[in-house]
């Protein structure tokens, strides 16, 4: 059975595209965006 692919939650600078930490997002909510994007998963070792 196949896994579901998991999801993380990341922030990035809207100028840059730059990831940054979620303390400088929240202070920064103008210039930056909260977005989830998925995590593959890894396969199984032979």
């Amino acid at each position: 059975m196949a896994q579901q692919p998991s999801k993380k939650t990341v922030r990035r600078d809207s100028g840059t595209g730059q990831f940054v930490t979620k303390r400088y997002a929240e202070t920064h909510p103008k210039t930056t965006e909260t977005e989830k994007v998925r995590v593959p998963v890894n396969p199984k070792p032979k």
